[in-house]
């Protein structure tokens, strides 16, 4: 079939239309993760929000991805990128806050409770006893009674005590970027598979 031919399909882009959608994608993909990260710094200590945004924002741009390619398995593909996205836009506002302006003291547990996989450990420091205490959540905490650590707490009261060796600011900006390019790439593989298929009739579709 002759190239003329093929774009008479119905729902056919020219290389131009493809371009801008990819673009817009892209863009959105920017977008979405500069807006989440934001809404974790204005929501910082709370992160149920950033989660139930970020997770809305990664479904919408594997929404995208359908469109533009017209195939579930690149959308679906799309997800894994979205959880470094997801991790390190809703993690990086309570870590930067605490690396900033957090308080640094050495502690010793010396209680511990555990309901289901959430562990409640009491801490002493310097001073006495911690009103706050250190939570963990999860099946291997690796912490014991006895340990001696050093923790991070916010002078605000907002973000929870933190091990001050599990917070990592760096950490989450290497997932934001990962996740950007993960998102860039599957935009890019979109928008070139998307033109094909729609040039080649594979996916009569209108134009979104």
């Amino acid at each position: 079939m002759s190239t003329t031919a093929a774009t008479e399909f119905a729902g056919a882009w020219t290389a131009g239309r493809s371009v801008r959608r990819t673009m817009l994608l892209m863009i959105f993909g920017l977008l979405a993760v500069a807006l989440n990260t934001g809404i974790g710094y204005a929501t910082a200590g709370t992160r149920a929000i950033p989660i139930v945004t970020g997770v809305l924002l990664c479904l919408a741009f594997a929404t995208g991805v359908h469109l533009l390619h017209r195939a579930t398995w690149l959308a679906l593909l799309s997800l894994l990128p979205a959880l470094f996205v997801l991790v390190g836009s809703v993690q990086l506002a309570p870590d930067l806050a605490l690396k900033q302006r957090g308080l640094r003291q050495q502690v010793t547990i010396v209680d511990a409770e555990a309901n289901g996989k959430r562990h409640t450990f009491t801490l002493h420091g310097t001073t006495g006893p911690l009103d706050e205490p250190l939570v963990y959540q999860g099946s291997s905490p690796g912490y014991r009674v006895g340990d001696t650590l050093t923790v991070l707490t916010d002078p605000d009261g907002r973000i929870a005590l933190q091990d001050a060796d599990r917070v990592d600011s760096a950490g989450k900006v290497t997932s934001l970027a990962l996740g950007v390019v993960g998102w860039t790439v599957i935009a890019l593989l979109a928008g070139w598979r998307g033109h094909v298929r729609r040039r080649t009739g594979r996916y009569a579709v209108a134009a979104f």
